[in-house]
Order: structure tokens, then sequence, then C-alpha cells
């Protein structure tokens, strides 16, 4: 038992009754059960940390989400192909109607871009956020540079294609409490990778209480509840919550692209896909790979139930032999197409979901080892994730991307079996060696060319476009980065 810190327990001030009162009408008194042997500063400690929290939000998303866990499901159902843009069926033509169509309405300045990077690089080896991280490309640019100078490129080309003098797309980075005020400081020393301060806006996802399966708070010391960062889908209340999404709507913003930090060949406001998602008319739009086998650690889209809304399955939730069937007709898994999470709203839809979510307040929970009093003890975290926005839409489209060219996640740390830095940046210098050579290039290396590659600086080509007049008829050697 600890010892009161510098006053006698029998001189104890009790603790707030009203506030104690509250605890008990949700059945969190708990939270003051060693009240008696904490000092003057931990209880004004406490204090704070109890008035900080919506109590009666919080055991609203309690009591929904415990309530959820024992409901039936309905039946998934596979993706009709009707609702899918495969690679296979999209002619040159469709790629540069959409192409035109997206710069045009970047121009316009109707595109916000908005960046979930709220990890940190722990599975990295890394306490820095993770979009902080050099995967080792000869450039030595961190994800956050790779993301700031693709912004760049196709604020260049909407310019050049609209005849105008300048154009800005708004980057909107959701941090959280663990990462935000690291995240802001790597920006402005680094100068904010040429793009302006003023078109970039940090936010923080909320955190909420951790809890023990009957919902208690659990109590990472006396005087402190323990929390967890709400998930990446906690954007759509941060969002609402910060007031950004009037601040896009004052803006003019009305197309949203939305995408998680650690995709080193992640196309930020990719025309192409703005141009399909207008072309569409849809309310929501999600780019999908196909899966690469039946066990693959994906989530992937689903239908639930018979003509229901789209949504995403997690791979621990999809039963393996559904993850193992095969459509006789195309000999594709019948469930193939896997959520990366690169995902395109209108801002109309992203006020319909942070208040459709904020009403069902029902989360995730996550059986996790959690920090307490008596030492790390099994528990809920609660969390939402991004792709929790798709059964709120009217109307969804995918659009298949291939993997090679666009998915190349940093996860683990290298010497794991995959998702690691040096995997990603094979990734990105394989894709790149692909299109110096079809713009006219040579490589030299002094290593197998598959352990190696050039990177092509986003200032110079977005996807591989505009490259001949750099790299006809010139040699490179083996890695190297080619810039102006």
């Amino acid at each position: 038992m600890r010892e009161p810190m510098g006053i006698h327990s029998n001189a104890v001030a009790a603790p707030p009754q009203l506030l104690l009162e509250r605890l008990k009408d949700y059945g969190q008194e708990d939270a003051f059960a060693l009240w008696d042997e904490l000092s003057p500063e931990e209880h004004h400690l406490l204090l704070n940390d109890i008035q900080s929290l919506d109590l009666s939000r919080i055991d609203r998303i309690i009591r929904c989400s415990l309530r959820s866990q024992g409901l039936p499901v309905a039946a998934i159902e596979p993706v009709p192909e009707s609702w899918v843009s495969s690679v296979d069926e999209r002619t040159m033509e469709h790629r540069e109607r959409w192409w035109k169509m997206g710069l045009k309405a970047i121009a316009e300045g109707k595109l916000a871009v908005l960046l979930l990077s709220g990890g940190q690089g722990t599975r990295l080896g890394s306490s820095d956020p993770k979009g902080c991280f050099n995967i080792g490309l000869p450039s030595g640019k961190s994800l956050f540079q790779l993301q700031a100078e693709r912004i760049l490129c196709v604020q260049r080309l909407a310019a050049q294609a609209m005849n105008e003098g300048s154009v800005t797309i708004h980057w909107y980075i959701m941090t959280s409490p663990f990462t935000d005020d690291a995240t802001g400081k790597f920006f402005e020393s680094h100068k904010y990778f040429g793009l302006e301060a003023d078109q970039v806006t940090f936010f923080q996802q909320g955190t909420i209480p951790c809890i023990s399966k009957d919902g208690r708070y659990v109590m990472e010391t006396p005087f402190k509840v323990a929390k967890s960062p709400d998930g990446n889908g906690g954007v759509y209340t941060a969002l609402k919550s910060s007031r950004l999404l009037e601040d896009m709507a004052t803006r003019g913003i009305k197309y949203v692209d939305c995408y998680g930090v650690d995709n080193a060949l992640v196309r930020v406001a990719d025309p192409t896909f703005l141009g399909y998602f207008i072309d569409k008319g849809v309310a929501a739009a999600a780019k999908v790979v196909r899966k690469a086998y039946p066990q693959e650690k994906v989530g992937v889209f689903v239908r639930r139930g018979k003509g229901g809304p789209l949504t995403v399955v997690e791979y621990t939730e999809l039963d393996q032999s559904l993850a193992s069937a095969v459509n006789q007709q195309t000999g594709r898994l019948r469930f193939c197409w896997s959520n990366v999470c690169l995902h395109m709203f209108t801002l109309d839809f992203l006020n319909q979901v942070a208040n459709g979510l904020e009403k069902d307040s029902i989360y995730h929970l996550a059986e996790k080892k959690i920090p307490s009093i008596h030492g790390y003890t099994m528990g809920l975290k609660l969390e939402q994730f991004i792709f929790d926005a798709f059964p709120y839409a009217p109307s969804t489209a995918l659009f298949e991307v291939l993997r090679e060219e666009e998915f190349a996640p940093v996860k683990n740390a290298n010497g794991s079996n995959y998702e690691t830095p040096d995997s990603a940046r094979l990734l990105v210098l394989r894709l790149h060696t692909r299109w110096v050579v079809a713009a006219g290039g040579f490589l030299t290396h002094s290593v197998p060319l598959y352990s190696t590659g050039v990177e092509v600086s986003p200032h110079c080509s977005y996807a591989g476009e505009n490259l001949e007049s750099i790299c006809r008829g010139r040699t490179f050697h083996a890695p190297c980065e080619i810039t102006f």
C-alpha cells in the first residue's frame, strides 16, 4: 500500500461530490478508489484527467460497442464486378479523360488531401512519427518529404494544364497526442518541403479510455486513466470537432483524398483517381489491389448482406473457406479486392459520416495488454477505422491499381518477412527504373539490378510522365536519384 505523500490520511479532503456522483451514474467510481492515498498534487492531476473526459459520450460508446459484439452479423457477399474499375478494362482514352478532369478540379481548388499520420514508428524501431522515417532511398528523403513533393508536382501539372499562374492543394495532417509536436517541428525544420506553411493544417485525433471486459476504466496510475488513440477512423470525429469540415467548405473544397502515411508509393492527389471519382458521381471510392493469395493479411471489400452496403472485412474475421473461394467465371478469388487505405470522399459525405458514426457510437474492441496500476493487464482498446465510413455511403466505387505501382507499405523493421523499409525501397526503385527505361534511358549497376534501381524525384515526374527530355539516350548508374 502506498504511503500518503506529504499529507496525513485522516486530513485528506473528500473527492468532489458532484463529480463522484457522475462517475457513479456511469459505473466508473473506481477511478477514485485510491483517492485517500494520493497527495494534493496527485488529487489535482486525477481531477483534471477525469474532468477532461466527456463522460456521457464515453459511456454511450462503451455501452453501444459492448452491446454490438453479441449481435449477429449479416452474411457477406462478393463485390459485384460492375462496381470495380479494373486495370484490364481501362482504356487509354478513359485514363486521359480522367487525368484531365482531375487536373481541372485541382486547378479550381476543389481537392484537399487528408493524411492519417497518428502513428509512431515503434515497429520500425523508432519513436519518431512514422512519416519522419527514411526508408533508405538514394535521396535520403522521408515519407513526409516524398508525399509533399508529389503534392508540389501535381500543383505544377494542374497549373500547366489549365494555364493558371499557381495552384494550391491544401494538406490536412491528422496527428495524435504522441506525434503532434514532433510532426510540426519536423515540417518547420524542413521548411515544409517547399510547400507554403499556410497550406498545411495539423490536427489531432482523439483518445479514449481503455476498459476492462466489464466496461470499467483501466487506471494507468492511481491518478491517471489509461487511454489510447481512437483509431484512424477517429479522423471523422476529429475533423468535425476541429471545425475543419467547415474550413474545407470555406475554401471551396468539394473532394477529399485520404490516405495512410506508411505507403512509400502513394500517389497523393492522384488526378486520374479524382477524375474517375467525379465521373462516377459517387459519394465514396477506394483504390484496391488484387489480393495476392488467400492467406494475405489484408482486409477485403465485401457487400454486407443481400444487396447491402459495401464494407471491409479484416483478414482475421474472414473464414478460411471464404478466403480461399474462387470465382469459377473469372478464376479470381471471390473476395479479392484488398483495402489499402487509399480513399476519396465528397465533403458532403464526410459531414454525413461524422454525424452518423457519432450517433451510432460503435467502436471496434481490441483485446490488448494495457499498462495499469497492477502492471500490464488484459483489457480492451476502442477504435474506429477509416473504412467504417463505407456502410454510410449511398454510392461507392472501387478503382483497381497495380500494387507494384502504388502500394509499398512500411510497417515492420528490416529483418521481418514483409512490409519493411527495404522491401518498400526496392518497390520504389524498380518502378522508377521501369519509367526511366520506358523514357529511353539506360542503367549501369555494380550489384544485381533486382536489388537496386534508380529513384526519380517527384520534381521531375509524378507517375512516369515527362521523362523523355531527361532520360532519352542517357545512362544512369544505379542506385542514384534522378532530379533536375
